[in-house]
């Protein structure tokens, strides 16, 4: 008991409704002085006759609150709710009436009811007016609960989204590993073939990157300078089997110290793709790599001649460019931008993305 008292009061939600109702229900049980005139005695008995009303008021609201509502009209039985809300609305209604007449000259200066005042047209009206009061302060405590209950099942739903997205991204990003190693494999097992020294220098290359991949991919954003020594890295490793008719650049754009932070491997698949479109074995080839931040957005623009490969080539079946698209949306939904666009009549490609969400992007 002791700990569930503990958390409720370092519970700042729990505190600043705690701190809502006490400052409204304060408010509600002064408003009998309002009926005082200038000058005059403020008897204690007059108040507290007075305060029957925020009292009868108080019952209604928390006995709905508390057990009505959430008893009766969230579990579907709202046929017993409302016949228990119209007893207790007009019990109250007849009882507080009842009470203020008997009341009426409790310090003597007030006027004392003739007999039989059920009789009196004024008490139906007043009757009337008390019934709308109290059903007042009913329905204002059925729809707070129904507010509070909205407010935690869209929290439930928001959070539980979240983690649906965490999960994606994370299996995506699981997914990303093996699909990057196959493809580097191959190209060392190719190197193997006619360079064993060349092949024995892209092991030790791809040992280096394997830190980047099993470490700093796990987390959601990582540095872009660690990012840009990763994908420089991985372009040295696969300019090590090119011929002399490829020209491949890199150029990086980031202020020193740069503080940006990136979603892991997410551009990778694009070098990838342009590695594997992009050289021909007998033509003149070209990559050209540009990443760039101005600390606003992030660009990562990439072209490359094309050399499409045949339709029976379903290698890889584009799964990394699948998982660019869903990473990108996952990750800065509706705060990026990505072209994909076909120069000289097929023979050159280009691929652009722009991230704007600096929230996420920077540090």
């Amino acid at each position: 008991m002791k700990k569930q008292n503990t958390d409720i009061r370092k519970n700042p939600v729990l505190n600043s409704q705690a701190a809502i109702h006490i400052s409204v229900w304060l408010v509600v049980f002064l408003s009998p002085l309002m009926f005082f005139s200038h000058g005059e005695e403020m008897a204690f008995s007059r108040f507290l006759r007075l305060g029957m009303v925020p009292f009868v008021l108080c019952i209604v609201f928390y006995t709905n609150y508390f057990w009505l509502t959430p008893k009766y009209f969230l579990s579907g039985n709202k046929k017993k709710f409302y016949t228990i809300s119209v007893i207790m609305i007009v019990t109250f209604a007849i009882y507080l009436h009842f009470y203020m007449s008997l009341t009426h000259d409790i310090d003597g200066k007030g006027v004392p009811h003739p007999p039989y005042m059920h009789k009196h047209p004024a008490f139906y009206l007043f009757l009337l007016r008390d019934i709308f009061d109290i059903a007042i302060a009913d329905a204002i405590a059925t729809m707070l609960v129904l507010s509070e209950r909205w407010h935690q099942s869209e929290n439930g739903r928001r959070e539980a989204e979240t983690a649906r997205t965490e999960a994606e991204l994370k299996n995506l990003r699981s997914q990303i590993n093996p699909h990057f190693l196959l493809n580097t494999l191959n190209n060392i097992y190719a190197l193997t073939a006619f360079n064993t020294e060349k092949a024995q220098y892209a092991i030790q290359e791809l040992s280096k990157m394997l830190r980047h991949i099993l470490y700093d991919n796990q987390q959601p954003y990582v540095n872009l300078t660690e990012e840009v020594k990763f994908i420089r890295n991985y372009v040295n490793l696969m300019k090590i089997r090119l011929t002399d008719n490829v020209n491949v650049e890199m150029n990086v754009d980031i202020p020193d110290n740069c503080t940006v932070r990136v979603a892991p491997l997410i551009f990778i698949s694009l070098i990838e793709n342009a590695f594997k479109h992009g050289i021909s074995p007998t033509k003149p080839s070209f990559i050209n790599i540009t990443i760039s931040t101005d600390g606003k957005m992030l660009v990562c623009d990439i072209k490359n001649s094309n050399f499409p490969k045949e339709s029976a080539d379903c290698s890889g079946h584009g799964i990394g460019l699948k998982q660019v698209e869903k990473r990108l949306e996952l990750s800065y939904h509706e705060n990026y931008e990505w072209t994909k666009i076909k120069i000289d009549n097929n023979t050159k490609y280009e691929s652009k993305i722009i991230i704007y969400d600096t929230k996420l992007c920077n540090s």
